[in-house]
């Protein structure tokens, strides 16, 4: 069977007509990855030596990257030894993913087309994650969708989501019209590979669109309990379209050396705030990016345009820290 070597001298054997990042997962070494079909494009990497196969369509994978030989870890399968230009993540080793019972412990109207749910699991079945992961719900009718985790690990052990209303989605019409206190649901989790990588820079950037703020919050929460010489200075970006979609006001986070930015792309008149968008507020916000680490989450316009315009600007590739909200009813 063909062997896979990352960066870091790691390898791991690959089982025909199974892909790399499925692969890594069995053999116990966790590469970055988000939504695992494609489409969101955090697995890439680049095959310095060695041939592989497409299984699924790398719809995430631009065609100007995929010139200079990456492929994306979650489509492509190793028909040959290979190197790749990856490293595994220590972090995640002792994180196991595995299905838990929760019931909600309440709902919260935030918006019209915003709420937060707050799960509870059983005291002796709690799971256990890094703050900026997320989890898969399993609803009515075997439904399945995606969100984030929107708090660090709490002594209680309850999670909390933030979730955004889908015109016509199947699962949002549970959500928001027949969800009750105390409903019995299940989740899959934690999953992906979003979290704050140690040891922190010396400046953290922050982005989000939309509820992308929820796993922010998170690793904001973790974050404001460390020691204050380890602290960095944080700058925060969240952007919205409309007034009425502010659900919450990032500047109560309270975490030390936060500063926040909100922006809406299509504000009333009476707006007087900032305009635009984030990733160009980054820019003209800052010009240095040496000591910097990025983390970016929401919709996938957003974390395309990031990536490409600050590694243009000079972030090195790996201090750029994703999860693209891919959508689904």
């Amino acid at each position: 069977m063909p062997h896979v070597l990352l960066r870091n001298g790691n390898r791991f054997t690959c089982e025909p007509h199974t892909t790399i990042l499925d692969n890594a997962i069995s053999n116990k070494i966790a590469l970055e990855h988000s939504c695992k079909n494609g489409q969101c494009g955090v697995c890439e990497a680049r095959v310095l030596i060695g041939e592989t196969t497409t299984l699924k369509p790398e719809i995430g994978l631009s065609e100007s990257k995929r010139s200079q030989g990456f492929v994306l870890t979650c489509c492509r399968a190793a028909i040959s030894d290979l190197e790749i230009d990856a490293e595994d993540l220590p972090e995640l080793a002792e994180i196991k993913t595995k299905t838990y019972p929760a019931r909600i412990d309440s709902i919260q109207k935030l918006t019209p087309s915003i709420i937060k749910v707050v799960l509870r699991t059983p005291p002796s079945d709690q799971i256990k994650f890094l703050a900026g992961q997320y989890i898969s719900v399993i609803g009515p009718h075997a439904l399945r969708r995606s969100y984030s985790i929107a708090n660090a690990p709490r002594s209680d052990g309850k999670i909390e989501l933030h979730i955004k209303e889908v015109e016509g989605g199947a699962f949002s019409k549970y959500w928001f019209e027949q969800a009750k206190v105390n409903d019995l649901l299940r989740f899959e989790g934690p999953l992906g590979t979003f979290f704050a990588r140690k040891p922190l820079p010396k400046k953290l950037l922050l982005l989000a669109t939309g509820t992308g703020l929820a796993p922010i919050k998170a690793i904001l929460e973790q974050i404001k309990n460390m020691a204050a010489n380890e602290l960095p200075e944080i700058d925060l970006y969240w952007g919205s379209r409309y007034e009425e979609d502010i659900y919450m006001n990032p500047a109560d986070f309270s975490c030390p050396n936060l500063k926040t930015h909100l922006l809406l792309s299509q504000p009333s008149a009476a707006w007087a705030g900032r305009k635009g968008y984030v990733q160009e507020a980054t820019l003209a916000d800052h010009s240095n990016f040496k000591d910097c680490s990025v983390y970016a989450c929401g919709s996938i316009k957003m974390i395309e345009s990031a990536k490409a315009a600050l590694l243009e600007s000079g972030l090195p590739s790996n201090k750029f820290h994703s999860d693209a909200f891919v959508s689904s009813n």
